[in-house]
């Protein structure tokens, strides 16, 4: 998720994470410096939770056989946020895919997953549970059982975001947004009329209306607004049509009627785990992300659009449009 810049604002676009990576402060001439901050913590955060990294901790833990291991107080922190998302979601969203996501091929970064399309062999079979993962946060000492391995990826960059944006924001003393692959958190003081964001169902350039599918441009202030879908990361193997949203009751990819659910909260990290829940619930998203008093706009598969109360009115028309996407 990012925004394309206002005349008060500058922003830089790459990649890390394996996915896009946008930043944009209200400072232009801070900008060089807030992006160097953001590129030394995005690659801490890396090695410290990338699944697809031989010399990463969380490699070191998935392959730990069910030894204590001691862990970074970042780890530990990314950890504890994907902990409290599962409890949250009442197991919606649970670390504890991981051995699932790589049954299904999501073993590697994905430009090198979508090259792969030999039959894969889908099987019933639920999660461990988040509830198995014992984290002590005195002593930054995690044990999983044996055979258990865990995948962040469904709140670690929105953890990193929202981290990189308060770190920013303190240090440059200006407003910034990061933007990780759809995942949007914003600090310190907005531009003015607020952050303007264009909430779309489909990957698509800043610079570029989608070109199927629904959007709308929203305004935030604070916290964070993240999307999550089945379309993003999709991909055909054999005969079946798999996505990286996996429902942990099965291991296999969620049957969801939701093609994306947008939702904005107090921070990014809450904002993900609710949408990336209600794709899991189902029919019920709706009453129950009313029921939490989360705002949030949810795209059915032929385009017909639910919100729940408190969205964010439509922001007013400006040139350049601010631009996002799915989280990928």
């Amino acid at each position: 998720m990012s925004t394309t810049p206002s005349r008060s604002t500058a922003a830089a676009d790459w990649r890390a994470l394996g996915t896009t990576v946008r930043l944009v402060t209200t400072d232009p001439a801070l900008l060089d410096s807030c992006n160097l901050l953001l590129a030394r913590h995005l690659a801490e955060v890396d090695a410290a939770c990338s699944r697809f990294r031989e010399d990463s901790e969380l490699t070191a833990l998935n392959t730990a056989e069910g030894r204590p291991v001691r862990v970074s107080p970042l780890l530990a922190e990314a950890l504890a946020v994907a902990l409290r998302a599962a409890r949250a979601t009442d197991g919606a969203v649970d670390p504890t895919v991981g051995s699932a996501m790589e049954a299904l091929g999501y073993d590697r970064d994905f430009t090198l997953v979508q090259e792969d399309d030999r039959p894969v062999r889908l099987a019933v079979r639920r999660v461990p549970g988040w509830s198995q993962v014992d984290l002590d946060r005195a002593t930054n000492t995690v044990t999983l059982p044996p055979g258990v391995r865990l995948d962040l990826g469904a709140t670690a960059k929105a953890w990193a975001a929202d981290r990189a944006a308060r770190t920013l924001a303190r240090a440059a003393g200006c407003g910034i947004l990061v933007s990780l692959g759809g995942d949007t958190a914003v600090a310190g003081e907005p531009p003015a009329g607020g952050w303007r964001i264009r909430v779309q169902d489909e990957m698509a350039p800043v610079e570029r209306l989608p070109e199927h599918g629904t959007y709308v441009t929203v305004g935030i202030r604070s916290g964070g607004l993240a999307t999550s879908g089945t379309t993003a990361r999709r991909r055909r193997r054999g005969d079946h049509h798999l996505h990286h949203i996996v429902n942990p009751r099965t291991g296999r990819p969620v049957t969801t009627p939701w093609r994306t659910v947008s939702v904005a909260a107090a921070t990014c990290a809450d904002a993900n785990a609710a949408s990336t829940a209600a794709l899991v619930k189902g029919e019920s998203a709706v009453r129950r992300l009313s029921r939490l008093g989360l705002p949030a706009r949810l795209v059915t598969h032929d385009g017909t659009v639910v919100t729940t109360p408190g969205w964010p009115s439509p922001a007013p028309r400006a040139d350049p449009p601010p631009a996002a996407e799915p989280s990928a």
